[in-house]
């Protein structure tokens, strides 16, 4: 069974950096193979979308949320069988639960369509 855990959440000021990683493991799990995503959910919203990492079969490719881009950066490092979310800017609309997911073959921006799910971690933006 696949497990993801998230960690690097927690409290900053706008304008203020975080770095969310999130580690896999069990089953057949590599973040060589899996299509790699975050996704956020606000208070009182649904979960959204905020960026994807293709499998390296796929190119590597990165997409990103309107919202994020230019401001966000998620990467993947193989060897440790993880991916991070460098957000920079932060903003208070950027106050969400934080949930990294994967996918063997889906790589798109529903969250419906993906397999496997960390547990969350909470991004508070405040002054």
């Amino acid at each position: 069974q696949v497990q993801l855990v998230e960690s690097g959440g927690g409290l900053a000021q706008p304008g203020g950096s975080l770095r969310l990683s999130c580690a896999g493991s069990g089953g057949t799990f590599s973040t060589y193979t899996y299509n790699l995503g975050w996704f956020r959910q606000p208070p009182g919203k649904e979960r959204e979308f905020v960026a994807v990492i293709t499998r390296n079969g796929n190119g590597g490719a990165t997409y990103y949320a309107d919202s994020v881009k230019g401001r966000f950066t998620i990467s993947r490092d193989n060897a440790k069988n993880t991916v991070d979310l460098q957000m920079d800017d932060l903003k208070p609309e950027d106050t969400a639960v934080y949930y990294c997911a994967a996918d063997a073959d889906y790589n798109g921006n529903y969250y419906g369509m993906y397999d496997y799910w960390g547990q969350g971690t909470q991004v508070t933006v405040s002054s």
